[in-house]
């Protein structure tokens, strides 16, 4: 079937979840119903469905009931669209048939997905077939891990214009963070969790530095992820682990291999939390590290897990109301340091809170960018900066309120 027969450029499938809703609303939004893009809502429960119809005042956008046990469903989605969006997360539970419908008809794909385990399996299973059939499998559209994924791309491509050498290390630091995360969130973390402990190939999957590359390309210099506090020579303060680095890093990684390693095999990227200067940044992230590992050692173990669950955290389908995802932003601060030791400095922000607000449209565009845009890049389970590159970045800047700039350069 030629992409021009295809029904609809976007299918929203989990379109009844939290994040599902902040994805249809924004595509009412920006897109409106009877438009130049054409897009439906899917989920498995068609009562749930209608009443989202009602609320968007959508009347006009079709829906379609598909479940993730039914792969006949699945199948039929897939070749109604140029791209299925999927919000129905835990992935690594969820959205394994998914992907194998939308390779095997030919239909792209991108999602929210930020558990490596689950990725690297999907890369394994799928990347040959996909690239044979043309699917571009895109994991990892949102806040893990567009930001990190595009501003390592930006940097570069500033770094060969001005200089005429791309940066041999790259550290990204969250300099400012507000927002706050839904009960799926921490259903997928919690599900990570689970699954590496009763599983020690998950742990190894999850804590080697190049597990998401291709296969037989999962070894380099890299060291694990940052598990306490650390100074930054680059930046010239005190940093705490981040707790999306664990993907972002891994990310970053896959689009260079994918690439070809254009920036050298021995390009080292690297994320952490920016705490400050002196004895007071040094505090400051302790106290961030400190918090990170309490919560960790509490997921770890399932009398203290299943507290958690049950009186801490949000249920699944709960997350920040509108006020917070308005109000939420985030700045992050990149140090590209090229191989004579000049510096690059560059900032990233964007204009919502990072996980529902501004996640809702990053994928959104990612979506729309992957069924519009031009040229199309090879199929196979790829990252965004792979899959869409510049023609990305500038719909991020123009539509998603995300900003990417060089501040200054040692040069």
């Amino acid at each position: 079937m030629s992409e021009d027969a295809r029904e609809f450029d976007v299918v929203v499938w989990g379109a009844t979840g939290f994040t599902g809703k902040l994805v249809a609303q924004y595509l009412r939004d920006a897109y409106g119903t009877r438009g130049d893009v054409r897009w439906a809502l899917a989920a498995r429960n068609e009562q749930k469905l209608s009443g989202l119809e009602e609320s968007l005042g959508a009347g006009s956008v079709p829906t379609i009931i598909a479940d993730s046990n039914d792969e006949a469903s699945l199948d039929a989605m897939a070749r109604r669209t140029r791209v299925v969006i999927t919000t129905v997360g835990p992935y690594a539970k969820y959205g394994s048939a998914l992907v194998a419908a939308c390779v095997r008809n030919a239909t792209d794909y991108c999602d929210l997905a930020g558990e490596a385990q689950w990725i690297q399996r999907m890369i394994d299973e799928h990347h040959d077939d996909a690239l044979r059939s043309g699917a571009r499998i895109v994991n990892c559209c949102g806040f893990d891990s567009v930001p990190s994924d595009m501003s390592v791309w930006f940097m570069q491509q500033q770094a060969m214009a001005h200089f005429g050498e791309y940066c041999k290390s790259i550290v990204l630091l969250v300099k400012a963070i507000k927002g706050g995360a839904s009960g799926g969130t921490y259903a997928s973390m919690l599900n990570i969790i689970r699954e590496s402990r009763a599983d020690r190939s998950v742990a190894r999957a999850l804590s080697n530095p190049y597990t998401l590359n291709p296969a037989g390309e999962r070894e380099g210099p890299e060291r694990r992820d940052q598990k306490g506090v650390e100074f930054s020579e680059l930046a010239g303060q005190w940093t705490a682990p981040f707790v999306m680095a664990g993907i972002n890093t891994r990310v970053v990684r896959r689009s260079h291999a994918l690439k070809g390693y254009p920036y050298g095999r021995d390009f080292r990227y690297h994320e952490a939390v920016a705490a400050g200067p002196g004895t007071a940044g040094r505090v400051k992230a302790n106290m961030l590290t400190a918090g990170i590992g309490a919560f960790v050692a509490a997921a770890a173990f399932d009398v203290s897990r299943g507290l958690l669950e049950r009186f801490v955290l949000p249920e699944p389908g709960e997350g920040p109301d509108e006020e917070a995802r308005r109000n939420g932003f985030f700045d992050l601060r990149t140090y590209g340091e090229l191989a004579d030791g000049r510096v690059i400095r560059g900032k990233t922000t964007g204009d919502r809170d990072p996980g529902y607000g501004s996640t809702s449209k990053m994928l959104s565009e990612c979506a729309l960018c992957l069924a519009l845009d031009e040229p199309r890049s090879p199929g196979g389970v790829l990252t965004p900066a792979v899959a869409m590159g510049d023609a990305l970045l500038g719909r991020l800047r123009e539509n998603a309120g995300l900003t990417f700039e060089i501040l200054d350069s040692s040069a």
